[in-house]
């Protein structure tokens, strides 16, 4: 299966005090297993999460069904992945590197790059925004 975009839904997280708290927690295994328990999931769909969507980053929670590519993405931003469940093969023209699970990789911006995986895989993906390039826009 190849995708070309991620899908996200709504961000799902616990507060650790009141709305203006700019404290957060996130109990990870019960959101994956509720991503893995969705319609989208069982029809095959690979399921992505806001975690945090600020100014100067975002952080999405990402499961992908055995036999995923996600091809052709470049981001204009640094970013990084944690593997939580699974294997997951990142590959950039110049070198491709397997991941598995508790590994992290960082990425610098503008690189493009593809995912491959063999198995189901979760993931966190961090995207840190050049607040440079922002302010020019």
């Amino acid at each position: 299966m190849e995708i070309e975009t991620l899908k996200t839904e709504p961000p799902f997280f616990k507060e650790a005090g009141a709305h203006s708290s700019s404290l957060f927690t996130f109990d990870l295994p019960n959101l994956i297993a509720n991503m893995k328990h969705s319609n989208s999931w069982s029809k095959g769909e690979l399921n992505a999460m806001i975690l945090l969507n600020s100014p100067g980053k975002q952080i999405l929670l990402t499961a992908l069904h055995e036999g995923t590519e996600i091809s052709s993405f470049q981001s204009h931003d640094s970013i990084t992945l944690q593997i939580i469940e699974g294997k997951l093969r990142f590959h950039t023209r110049k070198e491709s590197v397997t991941l598995d699970k508790g590994q992290l990789l960082t990425l610098h911006e503008n690189i493009k790059y593809s995912l491959t995986n063999k198995e189901e895989t979760v993931f966190l993906l961090t995207i840190v925004k050049d607040i440079f390039r922002q302010s020019e826009n």
